[in-house]
């Protein structure tokens, strides 16, 4: 990874075109060669970016663009001085797309910082609070769906997939659950054809339906009622164990 702070301005042509004027930034160049431009605000969103796959190229002024019969440009001489509130360019990083005729070019007036580093191999992002962990503790807190109730198996079969959780509530009736970290529509619809698919199943019927989400929203709820399935809210926190009692008077 290359990191690079410095006053630029940038110039995107292709299938659109977008200019960003002089200003201290900072740019990423990864070791696909793609570029991303930063600025202090903007939370995690680039500027502009060039992504992989693409070429990237630095030219050292002064140097303006003439067609390569691409669509792009290639560098000639030219005096940078003339533009707006700076001196001669220190260098110009040139991203060409392998795959079109985009053209990334930054031009880099000052260059505070430029420093590369080595990473290593990326393990990739470990997340909490997914379904399958919500499904687990589900699972070991069947109660939550109902006193009396217990578990058959997670990952129950069917021929459309599998439920996440099936369930026996206290009637001695079977549950379907359907677990997501939000749920919408879509997952009320998904229930929908497990329950129609296992009510059957006369070994199986009546099959009754929950909806299980951290969130559920409002339309989603209305749907759910409409199908006769209950939804139930899941505390992620409560369910690990981890709810914060700092702010309990008692």
């Amino acid at each position: 990874m290359r990191i690079i702070v410095a006053d630029c301005s940038a110039e995107y042509s292709g299938r659109l075109n977008a200019t960003l004027p002089l200003a201290k930034r900072v740019l990423l160049i990864k070791a696909d060669s793609s570029l991303l431009i930063f600025s202090e605000l903007g939370s995690y969103k680039p500027l502009n970016w060039m992504t992989a796959p693409c070429t990237i190229k630095e030219l050292d002024p002064p140097f303006s663009r003439e067609s390569d019969g691409k669509g792009g440009s290639e560098p000639s001489k030219t005096d940078f001085s003339r533009e707006s509130g700076a001196g001669s360019a220190e260098k110009v990083l040139r991203v060409s797309s392998d795959k079109g005729t985009d053209v990334l070019e930054v031009t880099l007036r000052h260059v505070y910082s430029d420093q590369t580093y080595d990473l290593g191999e990326d393990p990739g992002l470990i997340k909490d609070g997914v379904e399958d962990h919500l499904q687990q503790y589900l699972a070991e807190q069947i109660e939550r769906i109902g006193k009396g109730a217990k578990l058959v198996r997670r990952e129950y079969p069917t021929a459309i997939g599998p439920v996440d959780i099936m369930a026996i509530n206290a009637d001695g009736e079977h549950v379907a659950v359907e677990i997501k970290r939000h749920g919408g529509i879509d997952g009320v619809e998904q229930l929908t054809r497990y329950c129609e698919l296992l009510n059957r199943d006369p070994l199986l019927a009546p099959v009754h339906g929950i909806f299980a989400a951290q969130t559920i929203t409002p339309q989603a709820q209305v749907l759910a009622k409409d199908r006769g399935f209950t939804c139930l809210i899941l505390d992620y926190d409560e369910m690990k164990g981890t709810e914060d009692d700092s702010l309990r008077l008692f």
